[in-house]
Order: C-alpha cells, then sequence, then structure tokens
C-alpha cells in the first residue's frame, strides 16, 4: 500500500521574502510543482498545500508551504502531518542551511536544529526532531555581516546562475529519499558538493 509523505518547504511569506535564501525550500516546492503540472491551494491548516503522487502508482505526495513566517512554522506542519495522517518519519522538511556551502545538499533524519529557528519550531510542534530534512546549503555571510540579514537577502548574482540547477537538484533529492531511502539520496547528493 502507498506511503503519504509530506513534504514542507520552509520559508517566509510574501514577495518581499519571495528570491531570499531562507526561502530555498519553498523554491524546492515550486519546482516539484511544476514538475506535476500542479497549483498549490489553500488549506485550512494554514499552509498552501497541492496533494499529487511521487509517480501514477507510487506514494502520495503533500507539498506543503507554510503561510506562517519561518520561526512559527511547526503549527501549520504538525496539523497538515494530523489532518493528512503523517508519522513524523515521513515528514521532509527542506531548509536552508547556513553551515553548508552553497550549491551543496545534504540529507538526515533527527538531531539538533543548529540554530535554524524554522526546523527547531517544526520539532517542538511534532513533539520530535526525528523527521527526514533536506538542507540546502546557502554557505556562510561574507565577512562578518549577520547571518540574519544573509538569510533574508537575496542570492548574488553568480549564485542566481546556477540557481536553477541547485534547486532542481534538491527536488531531484527529495523524490529519490521518498523513492529509495534516506542511504541512497545521501550517497547520490552528498557526494557532489
Amino acid at each position: 500500500m502507498a506511503a503519504t509523505w509530506l513534504i514542507v518547504g520552509l520559508g517566509n511569506p510574501g514577495p518581499r521574502y519571495e528570491t531570499t535564501r531562507h526561502n530555498i525550500g519553498q523554491m524546492v516546492l515550486d519546482e516539484l510543482a511544476e514538475r506535476r503540472g500542479e497549483r498549490f491551494r489553500e488549506h485550512k491548516a494554514g499552509a498552501r498545500v497541492i496533494e499529487t503522487w511521487l509517480r501514477p502508482g507510487a506514494d502520495k505526495l503533500v507539498l506543503a508551504k507554510p503561510n506562517t513566517y519561518m520561526n512559527t512554522s511547526g503549527t501549520p506542519v504538525a496539523a497538515l502531518a494530523r489532518f493528512y495522517s503523517v508519522d513524523p518519519a515521513h515528514v521532509v522538511v527542506i531548509h536552508d542551511e547556513l553551515d553548508i556551502p552553497y550549491d551543496s545538499i545534504r540529507l538526515k533524519t533527527g538531531g539538533g536544529h543548529g540554530g535554524h529557528n524554522g526546523v527547531r519550531d517544526v520539532a517542538r510542534a511534532l513533539s520530535t526532531p526525528d523527521f527526514p530534512r533536506v538542507r540546502a546549503g546557502i554557505g556562510r555571510p561574507p565577512g562578518r555581516q549577520d547571518p540574519a540579514d544573509w538569510v533574508l537577502s537575496p542570492f548574488g548574482s553568480a549564485e542566481r546562475d546556477t540557481l536553477p540547477i541547485f534547486v532542481s537538484d534538491v527536488a531531484d533529492a527529495v523524490e529519490q529519499l521518498v523513492d529509495e531511502g534516506l542511504l541512497a539520496a545521501q550517497q547520490r547528493h552528498h557526494s557532489r558538493g
């Protein structure tokens, strides 16, 4: 029997944040939606969602973009997990990661939040840190720039040149995680960056 996976792209709502580093999780959700020719719709849980499949006959995917700000992402994620009866082991959270170089992907399940307030809030709301994460590297800010300003700034021009490929690669990692498991996805995507 096919399983249901809740795939969450963390970010901030509104056009001001659309192209910022903090919103790469939502950019990946847009890529996954585009691959399936689907559009997001409002859900009562406080998120925009798409109900779709990995491919016909395979696991069901619920793609979700919380309508809340990053630091309060947990409430809609937990509400969606309850609504769709998804265990935390099938809640995949895609987020930006300062401690990974730009254009690198790392996957893991559980562990700490590494100072990422969105991940912290999801772990709080799910009452466990044991959910899969697809971490999209954005790198550390140059010089003494405040990391908070860095994550809320748009990608630089050199990054924008490769951003569509990076977003597509992260979407591939999400699909492989669901289809083949964490280890297979780690072996493929950890070796690339």
